[in-house]
């Protein structure tokens, strides 16, 4: 009888620090990821670097689905595409001046900043993600670069081997302690819309020649948290380069910290 009982304890032992693991493995939700195989590279990306983070898609979810799932989450990672719906941000005349816009993507992810925030989860953004972060803050964007801003810096090109620029890095940023001394300065960047008004309680932390942001992060004197996001696109530039596997790293080491908390 004894013997049983102590076999009973280990078993549920076991179990528990089965699940215990389970619970304990780092989350982070993925505002939307393309399906098809060869683009799944955000995805890629972070895996690279721990591949044991459980990656939640939130796109398919559905917006009240994706708002609960959030919650077991320990990490956002909005991710590049469409332009934003310019309504947004005070602009909605010039709609017809944007590319292809997705109004169900912006109200989802609108709302996943605004609980993320409210969770004091870390967030980091690529691309659309910098600008989306930047308009929920109350930012604005520049409708169309080539018309909109005079600037020789190649910003948008349909062929992506010609979409790469240097950029500025501001120091006492926290980018610029994530990424320490950049030899290569070089980022792949595709897009034609930018940061024009900034959003309330986020820095610039990169620019690019022209002076257009391409990099953004909450405010050091703001109850200071890992909320970063960048223009150009970390996930298809080498890993090794110092302006993507360091941010890969930071977030998922924010993330980890945060799953220490609950």
């Amino acid at each position: 009888m004894f013997r049983l009982i102590i076999l009973s304890l280990i078993s549920i032992f076991i179990i528990t620090g089965c699940y215990k693991k389970k619970d304990d493995k780092i989350r982070i939700a993925v505002s939307k990821e393309k399906s098809t195989e060869s683009n799944t590279k955000y995805s890629d990306w972070i895996l690279h670097h721990d591949s044991t983070i459980d990656l939640v898609y939130m796109y398919p979810m559905g917006i009240d689905s994706a708002l609960v799932k959030l919650k077991s989450c320990n990490g956002l990672l909005l991710t590049g595409g469409q332009d934003i719906f310019p309504g947004y941000y005070g602009k909605i005349d010039d709609t017809a001046r944007c590319g292809s816009i997705d109004r169900y993507r912006d109200s989802l992810e609108m709302l996943l900043i605004d609980a993320a925030m409210e969770l004091e989860m870390p967030i980091f953004g690529v691309c659309r993600g910098e600008q989306i972060l930047n308009v929920s803050q109350g930012g604005t964007l520049y409708i169309d670069i080539p018309s909109d801003y005079d600037t020789t810096v190649e910003h948008h090109n349909s062929d992506w081997s010609l979409c790469y620029h240097p950029v500025l890095i501001s120091e006492g940023s926290q980018l610029s302690d994530i990424c320490g001394d950049i030899d290569d300065n070089q980022v792949v960047t595709n897009h034609h819309q930018g940061i024009e008004k900034l959003g309330n309680n986020l820095s610039i932390s990169a620019w690019s020649a022209d002076s257009l942001p391409e990099a953004i992060e909450w405010k050091r004197n703001s109850n200071h948290r890992f909320i970063m996001a960048v223009q150009w696109h970390p996930e298809v530039m080498s890993y090794d380069h110092r302006l993507s596997s360091p941010l890969a790293k930071a977030f998922i080491a924010a993330c980890e910290i945060n799953s220490k908390k609950h």
